[in-house]
């Protein structure tokens, strides 16, 4: 079951940079690789392939290069159910690159991206007619760091709400390649508290405030509706501007590659959100969207019927204290 947002208007609607992403072929080193892996990739179409994987109507509203590159963005996020109508092509700027690095200590990124057709955008974007009655606008850190003009389009959004009556999701999504924690983390708070709902992880509010819990995140950030604090493979905290937390353990799950978890726990909780479920199943959702990431190489996986996900969002606490994914959504254990 998903959201209406009247006839043939988006539910969600997100805005950022998506790239092409190259990870090697074997998982070594990619000063090793004798071959690479050609994937898209980038944190708003990341949220986006996940609503549209549950059912819901997503829009990405980006800007690609006119090039292959940017036709291969567009043709994989058609491809995963995303509309992208409302992509521009710019014709004098390139379409952003990047390269998964896969070590012993953990994969880096190696990202070519600077003066890239997304650094164009501006906050025009969010003047296309068809991004009206939107349920969602879903927005992150990293475009404010693009350029100046990706800024104001953040700032634009948050301040002036130009789709009118759209809750505002906006992950903090902070890349220390982009910015320092000195230069982001003012902005990147200033931002956050002007959202409906922030998604943070504990690690990049230690990074960027110096919170050491997620009360402490919440008392940084007073107005937004709701606070969602994701502590690793910990657990996940909703912190509503008044009233109790909910904390929801992670349930175990081996990791593969990182990379597209946060994203793919935003596509999960934003899903439960439209939906209308309560603060204990959208903490579920988040986390069984990106438990199935976390299992893959790519930065967006393909996930079980949305009643086999719906069963495993309903365990007893006790039962889902004792999950063990991926198996049991593949062989339909509970």
């Amino acid at each position: 079951m998903t959201g209406t947002a009247g006839p043939g208007r988006p539910e969600v609607v997100t805005v950022g940079e998506t790239m092409v992403v190259l990870t090697p072929a074997a998982s070594v080193p990619l000063d090793r690789a004798d071959s690479v892996g050609v994937g898209v990739g980038g944190a708003e179409s990341n949220v986006a392939v996940g609503l549209a994987r549950l059912g819901h109507r997503a829009v990405w509203a980006g800007r690609v290069g006119d090039d292959p590159f940017g036709r291969l963005v567009v043709a994989h996020l058609a491809a995963a159910g995303v509309d992208v109508g409302s992509v521009r092509t710019d014709p004098a700027a390139p379409t952003g690159l990047y390269a998964k690095d896969p070590r012993p200590a953990g994969t880096r990124v190696h990202y070519y991206r600077a003066g890239s057709a997304a650094s164009r955008l501006d906050r025009t974007v969010l003047d296309d007619p068809r991004l009206a009655g939107a349920r969602v606008l879903h927005l992150s850190g990293i475009t404010a760091a693009l350029s100046d003009t990706c800024r104001d389009l953040v700032e634009h959004a948050l301040t002036r709400r130009p789709l009118a009556g759209t809750l505002i999701s906006f992950d903090v999504n902070h890349r220390p390649g982009l910015w320092s924690a000195d230069l982001a983390g003012p902005v990147l708070r200033r931002l956050a508290d002007r959202a409906d709902v922030v998604f943070v992880g504990l690690d990049e509010a230690r990074a960027l405030w110096g919170s050491a819990h997620p009360a402490d995140v919440r008392r940084l950030l007073p107005a937004p509706e709701l606070v969602v604090v994701k502590d690793g493979p910990e657990a996940a905290t909703e912190l509503p501007r008044h009233g109790p937390a909910t904390v929801v353990p992670a349930p175990r799950v081996p990791v593969v590659e990182p990379v597209g978890a946060g994203d793919a726990f935003a596509a999960g909780w934003l899903s439960a959100r439209l939906c209308g479920l309560d603060p204990v199943a959208r903490l579920r959702w988040g986390h069984l969207l990106a438990a199935h990431a976390l299992g893959v190489p790519g930065d967006t996986a393909p996930l079980p019927a949305r009643d086999r996900l719906d069963t495993l969002a309903a365990l007893p606490a006790e039962r889902w204290a004792r999950l063990d994914l991926p198996k049991e959504t593949v062989d339909g254990r509970t």
